[in-house]
């Protein structure tokens, strides 16, 4: 069963993060048509949210089509959003994982890992690039200035 993680300060509303987490769990495949989502008492108990959020969430996926309320029995995933061959990026998640692994090892945080990421999906996505990253052509990546604007600070 998911159990969903609630970041507060992440600027996404609590409803929308709970929406995003059951999508993303229908994608990978952890989530499966006929499989029960936590009652609205398990989330409040996990998270610590109002009940009436993890229902808004659940009536937008119901509107959706992905789940489906039984009176009685609970919330049920109808359908998955797991490509067939989503079993073969197995290679590419352990890319992944070694590459999320080596930005913890330089300093990166997971706000920091996951804005790089975000910029990179953005920049990727908004190009139409579908070549490997840093071939011949690229644009360069957008620079940030979080130090001193002196240089020799």
């Amino acid at each position: 069963m998911i159990e969903y993680r609630i970041e507060r300060r992440s600027g996404v509303s609590t409803y929308q993060q709970i929406v995003q987490q059951t999508k993303q769990a229908l994608r990978l495949g952890v989530l499966q048509p006929g499989d029960k989502l936590p009652t609205a008492r398990e989330v409040v108990e996990q998270t610590a949210i109002n009940p009436n959020t993890v229902l808004k969430a659940y009536r937008e996926l119901e509107r959706e089509g992905l789940v489906e309320p039984r009176p009685g029995l609970g919330t049920f995933v109808r359908r998955s959003l797991a490509r067939p061959e989503a079993a073969a990026d197995g290679p590419l998640r352990a890319g992944l994982v070694g590459w999320v692994d080596e930005a913890r090892a330089a300093g990166l945080d997971r706000e920091d890992i996951a804005a790089l990421m975000a910029s990179v999906l953005e920049q990727r996505f908004e190009t139409g690039v579908a070549g490997s990253a840093g071939a011949a052509g690229d644009p360069a990546p957008p620079q940030t200035t979080t130090g001193p604007a002196d240089p020799a600070a």
